[in-house]
């Protein structure tokens, strides 16, 4: 972990360097070849290449990872539900539709590339994804108060997660979360409109808006995300049937096998627990006795962590310029790490929002930053690399989800530490008042 920071600061220092340097062109004209190639944001764009040319070779089929393919559910599952969709309804039979109506964009957006096939296609859309949020962090990293570290954590992020990325539209929506925490509370309409957009195909960027300053901002991000995602629902219900049937899918989710609250059943079957674990409402899950209780407390674990996020904004009254997205990054991280079901693909989200964290120089999220970069390394190992080893609950597999799941836990509890500190006034103790001395107290002689 400290690495990692290590990496990160050194990336700061790299890219204040290179915008100094590109600040004065008659300077830079002067600095010779071989200097200018091996500039910061050469070193990113063909680190990003090679990263992101393996990842397609990989959801393409020319190199091959161990362990489950990753790329099944888009050509099973997803161009399943493009089929369907296609027809004007919602796949109301198919308990693993479980995401808002806004989704089915997402899953229909394929269709737009009729020269190739829906997979290839999709793997091209969630290409073209991580390229528009590349973009945008290197263009907000120019900015006055801002760093390149954030195109450096989106970039190793994503390519830590391993062929995934491309494998689910998590990326996508993970897009358009980054663009509304740039547009931030300057341009709160726009912000809020972003996030509306966001949550209406999968629910989680609403958390974006948690760390929005008090005042005028707050009711306009909040006004237009409402807006926007009650709008497009609407939209979906009246030109599309079963567009809310992803309701009753969502409530009956069991415990996901990656989840925090399943290492609780991955020690009981070591027990003696008769439960067993069965792909279940599209994931892998434990089913059993004892499964609704563990998946209460993990919900329970969640209202608990809005409770906080509740208590923190009545009582913070310093917004730094990173204040909303720290706030945003401690948000997602309570909600993932409390979740039911921890997927590969919600690291994304993690490593989205926390790189637009790190684009400002005066974020607090450097540390829990580095947990979550660790942790997404992680991921990738245990999901797909030794899947196998997770669904048998042994050694390998348990002590896997122990080090992701306790990463996530530490990012959390630092990122709510520094959260705190960074915006809650420290409360100062008033000093009992000295008596005066009688006055006919004679003096002390010196």
């Amino acid at each position: 972990m400290t690495g990692t920071a290590e990496m990160l600061s050194a990336a700061e220092m790299s890219g204040t360097a290179e915008m100094s340097s590109a600040a004065d062109l008659s300077s830079a004209a002067e600095v010779p070849d071989p200097v200018r190639r091996e500039s910061p944001g050469l070193r990113l764009l063909a680190v990003w290449v090679v990263t992101r040319g393996l990842l397609l070779l990989c959801v393409l089929g020319v190199l091959t990872v161990p362990g489950p393919d990753v790329t099944s559910d888009v050509s099973f599952i997803y161009q399943g539900w493009y089929e369907v969709l296609r027809t004007g309804t919602f796949p109301l039979d198919d308990v693993t539709w479980q995401y808002p109506p806004a989704a089915a964009l997402a899953v229909l957006a394929p269709g737009a590339l009729p020269f190739l096939g829906y997979p290839a296609a999709f793997f091209l859309l969630s290409f073209a994804a991580d390229a528009v949020v590349t973009v945008l962090l290197g263009y907000a990293a120019a900015r006055p108060g801002r760093t390149p570290r954030g195109v450096w954590v989106w970039t190793a992020g994503v390519a830590a997660l391993g062929p995934t990325a491309y494998a689910r539209y998590d990326l996508m929506v993970t897009a358009v979360a980054v663009a509304a925490l740039l547009a931030g509370a300057g341009r709160a309409r726009t912000m809020g409109v972003l996030a509306g957009v966001g949550a209406a195909v999968k629910v989680w960027p609403v958390l974006l808006l948690a760390g929005v300053p008090r005042g005028r901002a707050v009711r306009r991000s909040w006004t237009a995300a409402v807006a926007t995602a009650g709008g497009v629902a609407l939209l979906f219900w009246a030109a599309m049937p079963g567009a809310f049937a992803f309701l009753a899918f969502q409530r009956d989710r069991g415990t996901e096998i990656e989840s925090l609250g399943a290492l609780v059943l991955h020690g009981a079957r070591h027990l003696g627990w008769p439960g067993t674990v069965q792909l279940n409402y599209g994931s892998v899950e434990f089913i059993g006795p004892w499964v609704p209780l563990v998946s209460g407390l993990a919900q329970g674990l969640s209202v608990a962590g809005l409770g906080w996020l509740v208590v923190w904004r009545a009582r913070a009254g310093v917004w730094g310029r990173a204040t909303a997205a720290d706030a945003a990054f401690t948000a997602v991280l309570l909600f993932t790490t409390t979740s039911r079901v921890i997927s590969p693909q919600y690291m994304l989200w993690l490593v989205g929002v926390a790189a637009v964290c790190l684009s400002f120089r005066d974020s607090r999220m450097l540390r829990p930053t580095a947990l979550v970069l660790a942790a997404t390394l992680v991921t990738f190992l245990e999901f797909p690399v030794w899947f196998s080893h997770v669904v048998a609950s042994d050694a390998l597999g348990v002590g896997l989800l122990v080090v992701r799941n306790g990463l996530l836990v530490w990012a959390t509890v630092l990122a709510c530490r520094e959260l705190r500190r960074g915006s809650v006034p420290a409360r100062r103790v008033p000093r009992a008042p000295t008596a005066a001395p009688p006055a006919d107290t004679p003096a002390t002689a010196p």
